[in-house]
């Protein structure tokens, strides 16, 4: 899950493990390939000595080694020593940039997600959009690491984009700026009902999402839980892990297999995590959900533990791994794919929604004109003493949520109607 153009340019996209170096299996070595070694000898030189500008040995070869490692996939790719801590840098959380997840989708650069509370969020920019141009230069044929290098900045410089939207061209002036990242939220969205937003997996946010589970259970008894992970380009793996263990008691959450042993893993369910065994549950997914957030989903659907709502997911179920060198730099490779506890392979598929609803904007016919028994002169009062209701109080009741967030308004439909479907 980690396609790490965190500017927020992801480190997401990816299960995220560090390994030691894989070592060959004696028995299966092979003779290096004496030919191919030849023609790239010779290439070499040829760069080296008839290249219009002067490189170093190391520039072309860690350009080689880069090209033989980017053209496998889009998620693998060769890090110098410089790179591979600044990539640690942008998994920590916390970056100085605009806030963006982006993926290269047919040589363009599209934004997944903005970030939550980010300058590109705050802007305006939107999932789907593709960046055209970074400042002036124009990013055709740029490698992910050169666009990074664009993107990235001191605190408080700006950076200047060219977005494609619709067919048309849009301009930002975006503030580069530190960014927190508190990568969940909580609040409560009715009576009973807790609402999480998980926007993207770090190495804490299973810490972080029991921690404002205990905050909201302190307040009140949680009977029903929406878990957000609209646009949540996924993360660490095992952060993704504690939040289904948090819905679950037993069982498999999620297996990787890959060429490798090392490659191959389970992670199960414990019982000691378990803070909701039987609540209903509404996790919310997007086609800007992907990876981690695709195995939390997938998990919790396989399990029947919760209704999944929302739009097909983004479809990204490989592993990578980063492989640190004896020179110091480190390969991050794709090393296996990750498989729903039934056995699903998400990679190029995705997570369909057990409802599909897409996010849509609700209107409403102007002056609608409701007549209720309450308002008719003379109108008898209720049996049993009950509260009588207006007109208004069925407006009231639609309230903001459907028209800001329509999903999030079918989510919490389902929650409120959900007790009354089960049988006690």
């Amino acid at each position: 899950m980690i396609n790490i153009l965190r500017q927020r340019i992801p480190v997401l996209f990816m299960v995220l493990l560090v390994q030691p170096a894989f070592s060959a299996d004696t028995k299966q070595a092979s003779k290096l390939p004496t030919a191919e070694i030849q023609s790239f000898v010779e290439t070499f030189e040829t760069i080296r000595e008839g290249y219009v500008e002067t490189l170093s040995d190391e520039d072309i070869l860690h350009k080689a080694l880069k090209g033989m490692v980017s053209g496998l996939d889009p998620h693998s790719e060769y890090f110098t020593k410089t790179e591979l801590a600044d990539f640690n840098e942008l998994t920590s959380g916390n970056y100085a940039g605009i806030g963006v997840e982006v993926e290269m989708k047919d040589k363009r650069l599209t934004i997944v997600t903005p970030v939550d509370g980010s300058a590109a969020a705050e802007a305006g920019i939107l999932p789907g959009d593709v960046i055209i141009k970074i400042d002036n230069t124009l990013i055709t044929d740029l490698g992910m690491q050169d666009i990074v290098t664009l993107m990235r900045g001191e605190v408080g410089s700006t950076v200047s984009l060219d977005i494609e939207r619709d067919g048309e061209i849009k301009h930002y002036e975006l503030t580069r700026r530190l960014v927190e990242d508190a990568s969940v939220t909580a609040k409560w969205l009715d009576t009973g009902i807790a609402y999480f937003r998980i926007s993207q997996f770090q190495g804490d946010s299973d810490i972080e999402f029991y921690e404002a589970i205990d905050k909201l259970a302190a307040q009140s008894k949680i009977q029903g839980v929406v878990l957000d992970l609209r646009n949540n380009p996924g993360g660490v793996l095992q952060s993704a892990v504690g939040v289904v263990d948090a819905f679950i008691d037993k069982g498999m959450i999620v297996y990787t297999s890959g060429r490798h042993e090392m490659s191959k893993s389970q992670f199960k369910a414990t019982a000691k995590n378990t803070k909701f065994k039987q609540i209903p549950v509404v996790v919310m997914v997007n086609d800007g959900s992907a990876s981690a957030s695709e195995i939390v989903a997938g998990a919790l659907q396989d399990h029947q533990r919760a209704v999944v709502l929302g739009t097909e997911t983004f479809g990204k179920g490989s592993v990578q791994t980063v492989v640190p060198l004896s020179n110091g730099d480190a390969v991050k490779l794709t090393t296996a794919l990750y498989y729903t506890p039934n056995g699903r392979s998400i990679q190029a598929q995705g997570i369909t929604p057990d409802l599909i609803v897409p996010q849509a904007t609700l209107t409403f016919d102007k002056d609608p004109f409701l007549v209720k028994e309450s308002e008719l002169k003379g109108h008898l009062g209720n049996g049993t003493g009950g509260k009588e209701r207006t007109s208004a109080d069925v407006l009231s009741d639609i309230g903001e949520l459907a028209k800001t967030d329509f999903q999030l308004f079918q989510a919490v439909t389902i929650l409120k109607t959900l007790p009354k479907l089960v049988q006690k």
